[in-house]
């Protein structure tokens, strides 16, 4: 009788071992690798996407019976230091998906790590890149043309007939004046200057001297964070009356501070996270944006009043959506195959800033669902009807 309690035991003990090392076999933990701006001049950018992520990660940080893991690296605003993050996150941290970062070169950066580790990633910034040279690159950030036609639109409705740009000397400056050029003649728009500085740069007191003296009826700006603030504070400086414009690269709290009083009344484009308390109830965004809220709150003690948190908290969304279908087992080159296609494949994935909907050979997944106007007024972001 004892040989054969020993031996139903031995069994149980056993069965129980099997058990659990199945279960933790199933439930391996997926990771999610980030790589931002957490110092440098974006930095101002940067701070909040982690924030986000990490709002992201206390709101769903669990996917069909397995824990998410998020890796952090900052990149220093650096692109090279970018591109070594993503290589050190796939290679050595085994990461399944790569997210970043806070500036289009550095982005861009990242996307090329990925194309070359097959590894799939969430872009949080809006990178132009051709889709079929970039087969596992995704970006939740709205693309720049969609948001500045929305600017034009604006202008056109305001009767402007002539515009000045003033923007960085990178990238972005490139993408906001390429769509400006694209959209404005269409709405009968002159666009009379190109005016650039780089993003370190302390005073655009020349270029906007150059602006001025042409007598544009609105000055376009192509900035974004801290550093986006100059052309305003510039512009108010000399005496500028015309209606001054941005971007969604501007809409964080670091350019409200710095730009004060200069910012006033100006009109940009932003998602529709930005003014969430303000949309309609039947805004597809609307409840989603206030969880988000909710949960940034919770985990930072702070309300959030920005626009980048909430494209990590989208990247998230769009990645815990993928991930819930993918099959295989994470960590592994079939797995990220697996999380990619998912991730192109994903259908009305509602989100804060848009509604995502991803299909091979366009990296951007939304529509005009993710923008609204919004207008600058005593140091808070309007609704703009």
């Amino acid at each position: 009788m004892n040989r054969l309690m020993q031996t139903l035991t031995r069994s149980a003990v056993a069965t129980a071992v099997m058990t659990a090392f199945v279960t933790t076999a199933l439930a391996a933990d997926l990771k999610v690798g980030l790589s931002v701006s957490l110092s440098g001049p974006n930095s101002s950018l940067g701070v909040p996407y982690s924030k986000g992520m990490q709002a992201a990660q206390a709101y769903k940080g669990e996917i069909n019976g397995r824990k998410v893991q998020l890796i952090v690296l900052d990149d220093g605003s650096d692109p090279t230091t970018a591109g070594r993050n993503a290589r050190k996150l796939v290679e050595e941290e085994k990461v399944d998906v790569l997210m970043g970062t806070s500036g289009v070169p550095a982005a861009i950066a990242m996307a090329q790590v990925a194309k070359e580790t097959k590894t799939p990633m969430i872009g949080l910034t809006p990178i132009l890149l051709d889709a079929a040279d970039n087969p596992w690159v995704v970006t939740v950030a709205q693309p720049t043309q969609l948001m500045i036609d929305a600017v034009v639109e604006r202008m056109k409705r305001n009767n402007v007939k002539t515009v000045g740009y003033i923007g960085f000397t990178d990238a972005w400056g490139d993408l906001v004046y390429n769509a400006m050029m694209k959209a404005a003649p269409k709405a009968g728009i002159t666009v009379v200057s190109n005016e650039r500085y780089a993003r370190a740069d302390a005073s655009v007191t020349g270029q906007v001297l150059k602006i001025v003296a042409l007598k544009p009826d609105a000055v376009m700006t192509g900035g974004a964070g801290t550093p986006g603030a100059l052309p305003f504070l510039a512009l108010q400086e000399r005496g500028y009356k015309g209606g001054v414009y941005g971007q969604h690269g501007l809409i964080n709290p670091d350019f409200v501070r710095v730009v004060g009083a200069a910012g006033q009344g100006a009109l940009m484009p932003t998602g529709p996270i930005i003014v969430a308390e303000q949309l309609p109830d039947t805004h597809p965004t609307k409840k989603i944006g206030l969880d988000f809220r909710a949960a940034f709150q919770k985990v930072n003690n702070a309300p959030t009043t920005d626009a980048f948190s909430a494209y990590s908290f989208d990247g998230w969304l769009v990645f815990a959506d993928a991930a819930s279908r993918a099959k295989g087992e994470p960590g592994t080159p079939e797995f990220r195959v697996a999380l990619r296609d998912a991730i192109f494949s994903a259908k009305e994935v509602v989100g804060t800033h848009g509604v995502y909907t991803f299909k091979p050979g366009d990296i951007s997944g939304v529509d005009e669902r993710a923008r609204v106007i919004v207008k600058l007024e005593d140091g808070k972001w309007k609704l703009a009807p």
